[in-house]
């Protein structure tokens, strides 16, 4: 084995403080988007659980409305930022969409999230 000039003194340590951040910064990335999947799946079930409310044949707006953000908070307050819950009811369909934005660890980065639940509304119809 050759020896070793003296210029090649310190590049195994140049190359790791210059490779180090650009390693940071992807794992950085990949839990921001598992962060981002985990929030658009805690938005669909959110979602999911105020149109149950709304869709019965009694069931009301508001009702949806508490039963997402009641779902929100047990899940975490922090899994969804500046989060909004729109509720609507016809006499045929109830729809409920919860948007927002996912935590962030990666400054600079926010990833939106919008999940809607749609369901028919329960109710009497008289047979014939």
């Amino acid at each position: 084995m050759p020896p070793r000039g003296r210029g090649d003194d310190g590049a195994a340590t140049t190359e790791l403080v210059m490779a180090t951040p650009a390693l940071l910064f992807l794992i950085m990335l990949l839990v921001q988007t598992g962060l981002w999947f985990h929030a658009q799946h805690v938005a669909q079930a959110a979602a999911q659980e105020a149109v149950r409310a709304v869709r019965v044949e009694n069931g009301t707006e508001d009702a949806g409305r508490a039963r997402a953000h009641d779902f929100l908070d047990d899940l975490g307050r922090e899994i969804i930022q500046n989060r909004k819950v729109e509720v609507g009811r016809t006499p045929d369909v109830a729809t409920v969409t919860v948007s927002g934005f996912a935590v962030n660890v990666v400054p600079g980065l926010r990833f939106s999230i919008s999940e809607e639940a749609e369901a028919p509304v329960e109710r009497f119809r008289p047979a014939g």
